[in-house]
């Protein structure tokens, strides 16, 4: 079952072609990637799918549903963990999870359970009470993950979900992320990070300048080209993933 279906995709900002008649299918259960560097058009993608922002021309759609017909629809069945800090400075850890499942008209009841069940997933618990500007970053990431959770969304999208996160902090989202894909939830992220490609992602789309150049799982990439997820992205596009051109 496909969860996201696009064809012939494009999105311009004047005369800027951001993503250029792109094709992909996205598949119930599975972390799709989107890799590339910087201006490759892999967060403009990322708006499209949860309606934040429409296409210029071609068909997408989440769930079956047109984004552009019904975005709401969408919007109740898709989290989305941004990877600029956006909680709320001024709430708890736990207040920042109860107002944010407002937006999804959950009830109070129902939201004080579901924030208790997500601070555990997230190993938060113990910091329900305490002000967010408190935590480290690898908890307020954390914090951004179970918060994208509490509408118990069928598609997650993460955008860089673990940018300037130690090691060990990574390692701990990702293992979430895992346990998330466990359960059949349907995962699409764009990263830099190769080796968290490599981990947690059953395909991935490499892209560069709004098109995609290739879609295939980082195993057979790297088995055909020879070389990590990297040097792959150079041998298709004679750029390093920084966005630098060699």
């Amino acid at each position: 079952m496909n969860i996201v279906a696009a064809k012939g995709l494009t999105k311009d900002y004047g005369s800027l072609r951001a993503v250029d008649n792109i094709d992909f299918e996205i598949l119930k259960g599975e972390c799709f990637g989107f890799l590339g560097p910087n201006g490759a058009g892999k967060t403009t993608v990322m708006l499209i799918i949860h309606c934040y922002m429409p296409p210029t021309s071609g068909d997408i759609q989440v769930f079956g549903l047109d984004v552009a017909k019904s975005p709401s629809l969408i919007k109740s069945r898709i989290g989305v963990m941004p990877q600029e800090n956006n909680l709320d400075p001024d709430l708890t850890v736990f207040e920042n999870l109860i107002v944010y499942a407002r937006y999804f008209d959950i009830s109070k009841r129902v939201s004080l359970s579901l924030a208790w069940e997500l601070l555990d997933f997230v190993e938060l618990r113990e910091k329900a009470p305490v002000n967010i500007k408190s935590l480290s970053g690898g908890m307020k990431t954390r914090l951004l993950l179970a918060r994208s959770l509490i509408n118990n969304p069928e598609l997650l999208i993460l955008d860089e979900p673990t940018i300037g996160l130690d090691p060990h902090s990574r390692h701990s989202v990702w293992d979430k992320l895992n346990d998330l894909k466990s359960k059949n939830t349907t995962l699409i992220l764009t990263t830099h990070y190769m080796d968290e490609a490599e981990k947690l992602c059953d395909r991935v789309a490499i892209m560069d300048s709004g098109k995609i150049i290739t879609i295939d799982s980082p195993s057979r990439l790297m088995s055909m080209y020879k070389g990590n997820l990297e040097e792959v992205y150079l041998k298709l596009t004679g750029r390093w993933l920084t966005g630098e051109v060699t």
